[in-house]
């Protein structure tokens, strides 16, 4: 082969959509569709029949350059469904194209929709587009998280190239309560300053949404505490909750949002949190 050559690229496009219905007292997994290699497993009750655990598997590990991965999740009225996935996500350095993941999430009257993957490493020079999007009716709650690890720190490599780009959006009956919009290119004073990174590899944000969340949930998820290397701050509208981490370790990073997770669970679902089992594999 010619340097002049063509370079061929082969890249995913795949799509996840499942439909959770409330049948008695079960949440049953209704219906599911996919296309190319997203898959979920069986659903699990670990919980009893009300609360149903979904596991997102997207078979080949990671997200190229050209990859598009779409999740697409509608809970019905009543159900109480927890989306998580059974390892980190991995976005792999590009030659140039951009690699998206869409999540997007609708939650009817009385219903509950958790979506709690775990952790994404942003390889260096990669080029990431993250976005999620939340549809929630007047009283459903909807509660998620996200960790970013930029560069693969426990194999020497930083995040000196690449961009991620960062958008989420919760709607309560159509109405915006909490739209977020950022890019992050490597060198950027964001990595730097204050504002952004502040230096650090390692961010999470948690949100909740429900009606009249409570103050004294704030001043809970305010008192605990990060380690000497980690920064954390909590804010609240009337019915969004924000918790923000900024680190080096995605390991402490899960550990600080499950902590705010079991305050937050109970005040909002009220229901105990119950760590998914693929957490402990």
């Amino acid at each position: 082969m010619h340097l002049a050559d063509p370079v061929e690229i082969h890249s995913w496009r795949a799509e996840l959509s499942l439909a959770f219905e409330r049948r008695g007292g079960r949440t049953v997994l209704a219906q599911r569709r996919h296309e190319g290699p997203l898959v979920v497993q069986k659903p699990l009750y670990p919980e009893g029949d009300a609360v149903c655990h979904a596991i997102l598997v997207h078979p080949p590990g990671g997200i190229a350059g050209g990859d598009e991965l779409v999740f697409r999740t509608h809970g019905g009225a009543g159900t109480h469904v927890l989306l998580t996935t059974p390892a980190a996500t991995k976005w792999y350095r590009s030659l140039g194209a951009w690699a998206k993941q869409c999540t997007r999430i609708e939650a009817g009257s009385s219903a509950c929709v958790e979506w709690l993957p775990q952790e994404s490493i942003v390889f260096n020079a990669a080029r990431a587009s993250i976005s999620l999007d939340v549809d929630l009716a007047a009283d459903a709650v909807f509660i998620g998280w996200d960790i970013l690890c930029f560069g693969r720190t426990g194999a020497g490599e930083s995040f000196s190239q690449g961009e991620c780009r960062l958008h989420s959006c919760i709607r309560r009956e159509r109405r915006p309560v909490w739209f977020e919009c950022g890019m992050l290119r490597a060198g950027d004073r964001l990595c730097t300053s204050p504002a952004g990174l502040h230096g650090r590899s390692v961010c999470g944000t948690l949100v909740a949404a429900a009606p009249g969340i409570d103050r004294a949930l704030l001043d809970a998820c305010r008192g605990e505490r990060v380690g000497a290397a980690a920064v954390a701050a909590v804010t609240q509208t009337p019915d969004v909750l924000v918790v923000r981490y900024l680190g080096h370790s995605s390991e402490a990073a899960r550990e600080y949002l499950q902590r705010i997770w079991r305050l937050v669970r109970p005040a909002l679902a009220a229901r105990p949190a119950q760590t998914p089992r693929i957490w402990n594999t």
